[in-house]
């Protein structure tokens, strides 16, 4: 959990950041698939750094790879059209997988065999069955499968966790509302690459259910020490039908805990984007709103209070610091980006997807 290394690494910088000494050879990186939308930010954060190195990149699109290509200035003989023609003449030391969620079996298949550390984009599978595809590959392979949330990076998310599971500043936990997504899809602008299979319930396994109900999910697990709801209700919509017609776009999940219940809002009818997470404990609570922002008020205090912010140890403020820690041994893949906590998402999406479909609510 990433308090446990605060007080060591607070104000670690470059290259020692994630475990690499001055003057080492930058981290070797590959990118697999480049259909999803989060690619851009991922490489833009890449290209500004000496300690990364970009090998190479890999889409079965030849125009979206052409796109990127020239975007990025990335040399022609870094693109390739295969993982495996990539991963054979650019061997790297860890992969970045950019496609959709159905293609991630696939790739951490390919990185178990090459024993290559992975990362991809939330969620982890559209299925159970990918699910263990995914975990039987780590474990043959000995790898790292690490799954990427922007909401893992955020400030407010590491003091919130650390006033509610490490300091018990509001008693044992009752309540937790997760509120996150956007306007929608196509509402935002989102790429024709990345709108073709959001939208597709085969490839994202629902609408926003997937796409959004997987942050609550996932920070509800890791406050609930990684221990599954013994059931979970699930109720979508199809607000707007003439744009999103195969999958969902309003989802709300319920998750029943012994002691506790968690609430799921995902949607792409939000009047603007958010990703917001409240936790209530007996005596208090601890609100987060967006990354920089997180209110509390515990049973002694007559007013809410706002937090400053510490800021996260350097190998865990983003993605990349953290893909490049655990490649080159500095870390260990855990909390919100451990494949442990992740199967456990996949379980709580496929139920809720089944709750949705039958009207029933579905025990674990």
């Amino acid at each position: 959990m990433r308090f446990t290394r605060r007080s060591v690494l607070a104000g670690v910088t470059g290259a020692a950041a994630f475990g690499q000494s001055a003057g080492a050879a930058p981290l070797r990186l590959a990118v697999a698939g480049l259909v999803h939308g989060h690619a851009g930010g991922f490489l833009h954060q890449v290209r500004a750094r000496a300690d990364v190195e970009l090998v190479g990149v890999s889409e079965a699109k030849p125009d979206v790879l052409a796109s990127y290509g020239t975007r990025f200035r990335i040399p022609d003989d870094r693109r390739f059209r295969s993982l495996g023609d990539m991963l054979a003449k650019t061997r790297p030391e860890a992969i970045a997988a950019f496609g959709s969620t159905f293609d991630h079996p696939a790739v951490v298949e390919a990185a178990a065999a090459a024993r290559l550390p992975v990362m991809m984009e939330k969620p982890l599978a559209v299925s159970r069955e990918h699910a263990e595809r995914i975990r039987k590959a780590a474990a043959a392979g000995g790898i790292s499968v690490i799954v990427n949330y922007e909401t893992t990076w955020y400030r407010s998310h590491g003091l919130l966790y650390e006033l509610i599971h490490h300091r018990k500043a509001a008693g044992e936990i009752r309540k937790m509302v997760a509120m996150d997504g956007h306007e929608g899809p196509k509402e935002i602008g989102t790429g024709s690459e990345f709108f073709e299979w959001l939208t597709d319930p085969v490839k994202n396994g629902a609408g926003a259910l997937f796409d959004f109900g997987c942050y609550g999910a996932n920070l509800m697990t890791w406050m609930m020490d990684n221990q599954r709801p013994a059931a979970v209700t699930a109720r979508t919509l199809r607000i707007k039908p003439a744009i999103y017609p195969r999958v969902d776009d309003e989802a709300t999940i319920l998750l029943d805990y012994p002691n506790a219940q968690g609430i799921v809002q995902a949607s792409w009818n939000w009047p603007f984007s958010r990703k917001d997470f409240e936790v209530y404990g007996v005596t208090g609570y601890a609100n987060a709103y967006g990354g920089n922002t997180l209110r509390t008020r515990m049973k002694e205090e007559k007013a809410e209070t706002a937090q400053e912010l510490p800021e996260l140890p350097a190998q865990e403020r983003d993605s990349v610091s953290y893909l490049a820690a655990i490649a080159r041994g500095a870390l260990k893949p855990g909390g919100l980006s451990s494949l442990e906590n992740n199967l456990i998402v996949t379980e709580i999406l496929v139920a809720a997807r089944e709750s949705a479909r039958t009207g029933k609510t579905v025990p674990l």
